[in-house]
């Protein structure tokens, strides 16, 4: 499982006007069950994405195609950690702790 968090580079206005791109390019991966969970942090400078994948260098390749980081408004920061305890509903998502 991996935090993406997103901190704006650029004045808000150059962010809002790139949003309706980003949102188009969230809702992909929340169709195909990459994204669990996404908002924006408060105080309004960025945001933050819970995904799933494979491994690293795919979340890295999907943070790439955010319409946000051609333009230069953000700065991904990828964590990735191991989801041993989940809420019900990410059950599916629980990992175990490697030997």
């Amino acid at each position: 499982m991996f935090i993406l968090e997103l901190t704006y580079t650029a004045p808000l206005e150059r962010v809002e006007a790139l949003l309706p791109a980003h949102v188009s390019w969230l809702e992909r991966y929340y169709a195909d069950g990459t994204f669990l969970a996404s908002g924006r942090k408060v105080p309004r400078d960025g945001g933050v994405i819970l995904a799933v994948a494979a491994d690293r260098a795919a979340v890295e390749a999907i943070a790439a195609t955010d319409p946000f980081v051609p333009a230069g408004v953000v700065a991904y920061r990828i964590t990735e950690f191991v989801a041993t305890t989940v809420a019900p509903a990410l059950a599916a998502h629980r990992e175990t702790l490697p030997s």
